[in-house]
This record gives structure tokens, sequence and C-alpha cells, in this order.
């Protein structure tokens, strides 16, 4: 009797593979089907003859296989095989391959991505402007990530910054106390904070729930409400708290190509696109406003043909701005500042900072924390030994859904916290120990639902 393999799934003329494969096949996760292979594919399980095995060719052994070779997706993390050199495992990555050492696809290609450092322009300095009042904005929400960006853009580098802060209804308690602690730590910033009104909110939560089970919009929305504000005072440049963890994650996630990670430094790419901007009476764009119109542009019109084509689509920012388009009043200030800052050159530049760099070479978790609470107010979260994702009260809602949702294969992409958890236990000073601690007790990373998607619901079941 033969079966189709663990995490390979029929979808129309192709099988698609939900997991993370070794090395050579890393992104190979689509196989397309002649009609004999898919209508063999289709009736399985069953016993094979031997014009059957010759038409599924080299299938048979990888797709299919006997039962026997059939691989049992693991229910718990007491059941789960471990990286031998970091902490990923395939309970919480269900799919996740491994090779003949026992290393999971991301360590065997940690030489490779050591310098897939950002999908923006990486920058080490930022001038002082002369058009502005503000040097920097930068998206804050009081996290570990963003207060550690602005400390160092505050304290070390001693820029003036505008520090911008959407406010939402599940901000964690220490998040709250942060921001009130940064005022009080930071003389040379600037502190803005907006909201949406909780019924055009609402309208947003519920269309994303309904796409993507949870409400997490950050920050794209954050985005949309300051994009105004930074065109209006003419910043030249904004951050978003963005550790490395994540802008690696978003590679094994197959959501950024290795192009995107070297576009900001291909002169002939940019020089090409700026030729375009000057024939249609267009200033040209240094580096990293390019970035911006696209992020921008994405919001306020969605994604273009050409990028769903591409297979690099983000799931996650498709389904925010198919929700932001629910309440389409929001979208005119947006669409005038994008057309406003595109003729003027004004276009604020989306640049990144590696915090590996300046912590000293790695950002530690447990060092950047103790930096944090001596020299910044900033209050760690009730769970003391908790390090991703540290401002909101949710973020173990989206961790559980957006993993229930894959190991359900229900969608492509790889839980966010999966992969950066994971990458975290090799790359950012925490020991096994604190790393499995963390999956099993602070992340979202269960079969049954957790409490605090009670929060969630209950927001979104408010009357009006």
């Amino acid at each position: 009797m033969y079966y189709l393999q663990s995490r390979w799934k029929l979808e129309k003329n192709a099988l698609y593979y939900y997991g993370l494969r070794n090395k050579p096949d890393m992104f190979h996760n689509r196989v397309k089907l002649t009609s004999g292979q898919r209508s063999i594919i289709a009736a399985l399980p069953k016993d094979l003859s031997e014009d059957e095995k010759k038409t599924l060719g080299s299938l048979l052994g990888i797709q299919v296989v006997s039962q026997e070779n059939v691989r049992v997706i693991p229910k718990s993390l007491s059941e789960a095989r471990f990286c031998k050199t970091c902490c990923a495992n395939d309970f919480i990555i269900p799919g996740l391959e491994f090779d003949d050492e026992g290393r999971c696809p991301m360590c065997q290609t940690a030489g490779y991505a050591e310098n897939l450092k950002s999908v923006v322009p990486l920058v080490d300095d930022i001038p002082r402007s002369k058009k502005s009042r503000f040097d920097v904005a930068l998206f804050y929400t009081g996290g570990k990530d963003s207060t550690s960006l602005l400390y160092y853009l505050s304290k070390i580098k001693k820029l003036r910054v505008l520090a911008l802060t959407w406010e939402i209804p599940f901000m964690s308690a220490s998040a709250k106390a942060s921001i009130d602690g940064a005022k009080k730590a930071f003389e040379n910033v600037e502190f803005i904070t907006r909201s949406l009104s909780n019924s055009d909110l609402k309208k947003i939560y519920r269309k994303l729930y309904s796409l993507s089970d949870n409400t997490c919009a950050c920050p794209s929305l954050a985005y949309l409400l300051f994009y105004p504000e930074l065109v209006s005072n003419r910043v030249p440049y904004f951050v978003a708290g963005n550790e490395p963890v994540q802008m690696l994650g978003l590679y094994y996630n197959h959501i950024a190509p290795t192009l995107a990670y070297s576009f900001a430094d291909n002169k002939p790419l940019t020089l090409l696109f700026n030729i375009g901007r000057l024939l249609t009476l267009h200033p040209p764009l240094r580096q990293g406003q390019f970035q911006t119109l696209m992020t921008m542009k994405q919001l306020a019109y969605g994604d273009k043909p050409l990028k769903k084509l591409s297979g690099y689509e983000n799931e996650l920012v498709s389904n925010i701005v198919e929700a932001i388009h629910e309440v389409p009043e929001l979208l005119p200030p947006l669409k005038r500042s994008i057309r406003r800052s595109s003729w003027s050159g004004n276009v604020p530049a989306f640049v990144h900072f590696d915090l590996d760099k300046i912590f000293g070479g790695r950002y530690d978790w447990n060092k950047v924390k103790e930096i944090l609470i001596n020299e910044c107010g900033w209050v760690a979260p009730s769970e003391e030994k908790k390090a991703l994702h540290t401002s909101c009260k949710i973020e173990k809602c989206k961790d559980h859904t957006q993993f229930l949702r894959f190991y359900q294969c229900k969608s492509k992409m790889i839980p966010f916290s999966a992969l950066e958890i994971s990458l975290a236990s090799r790359n950012c000073g925490r020991s096994r120990e604190e790393t499995i601690y963390e999956m099993e007790n602070l992340l979202g990373f269960s079969l049954e639902e957790i409490p605090e998607c009670a929060l969630m619901r209950a927001y979104l079941e408010e009357e009006q």
C-alpha cells in the first residue's frame, strides 16, 4: 500500500509541500504533475502496479511512499525532533526536514544566509537634517526591539527622533509603562500617539480575523496613519524595530528572495528605475525612498499582479491590505501623501540599522534587556523569560493561529515566531533551555486554543 507523504498536498495539477525542505530543495515546494500522475495520486492510498510506479517516476520514494515510510507529524513539543545545532523542531515547524547530520535547513544554509541583513537599505549613520525638525522617525511600540533602536538613535547617535506609536486595544501593560519610561529618559525625542476609532478598527479587525484568524495588523496600519505626518514634517528617514532574526525569517518563509536583500545596492536597477522617473517628470529617488513608495503603495492600492505571479507574496500583508480597504475613508490621505511626496521627491527613506552590529556583533537578548532597563526606563514583561515580541497582549494569539493554519495546511506561511525563535536560539545569546522554555510556555505553539484568543474575540464582539 502506498500513501502520499505527510505535508505534501494535491492542489489542482501540482503537489505542494507544507514545510521547510533540506538545502538542495529548500524552496522547491511545488511539483507539477502529468495527468497520469495526478490521477494516481488522487486515488491514494492504494497498491501500485508496475506501470503506475513507472508513471510516478521520481515522485516514488519522496512524495509517494510505502506505509512504513510515512512520517508522523508530532502533536506536541515533547514528541518533536530537534535540530542538532539550534532549537528548530518539527512540531513548531511541521514538515521541517533534517540532513544526515541532524541539522535543519536554516543551519545547513547559515553561512550563506549570514549576509541577508535587510530588505530595505542598511545604514550606519543618518545625517542631521537641514530641512526638518527631525533627523529620523521611528515606529515605536515600547517593545524590546523598537526601544533598542530608540536608545541607539537618541542616546548614542544624538539624533532628533520622532517616535510614532500606534495605540491598539491590546498593548501590553509593560509596553505602556516602557513608553512612559522612555518619555522621561529621552529628552531629544518627540512622541506622537495615534489611534483609530473603535468603529473603524473593528471593521478592519473583523475582516482580518475572517482572513487570518487573528487581528494582527502591525506595523501596516501604523504606516497608513503616520505616512502623511512624515511627509508634512519632511522627515528624511524612518525606521522600524525589526531585529535580525525577523529580517532573516522573511527569506526562510519564501517571502523575500535573495535579490530583495541586495536590491538597494543594485546600481543598474536603481539607475533604470530613476530613468523611468525622469522620463515621467518625477525627480530621481535616493536609497530607501523607492522602498518607501513600494510599501505605501501596496497599502493604498494592493499588490501588483507581477508580485503575485512571482510566488513571493506576503500572505500576512495581503490580508491586512484587504482588511484596510474595508474602511476606504482611511485611504485618501495616504494616497494624497504618496502623490505629493513622489512628485516633490520629499519621500522619507525607509532604512534599517543592523542591531547585531549596533550591539557589538551580536544582538544578545539578555544583555540588551539589561541595557534597556538601566538606560531607558524599559519595563520587562511580567513573564521575565519572554524575549520574542514583548509589546502586545495578543502576540501569542498570532503565534497560535499562524501555527494552527500551517499545521493544518490551510496556509503556506510558516509561523513567523517559529522561524524567529529557532534562529534566535543560535544567534541571540539564548541558551537551549531558555529557548525551549519560551517555545513551550510563552509562545502560542499549541493545537488547543490558548486563553489569550478570548481577549481578541471579546474586543471583536463588543457592541458598537
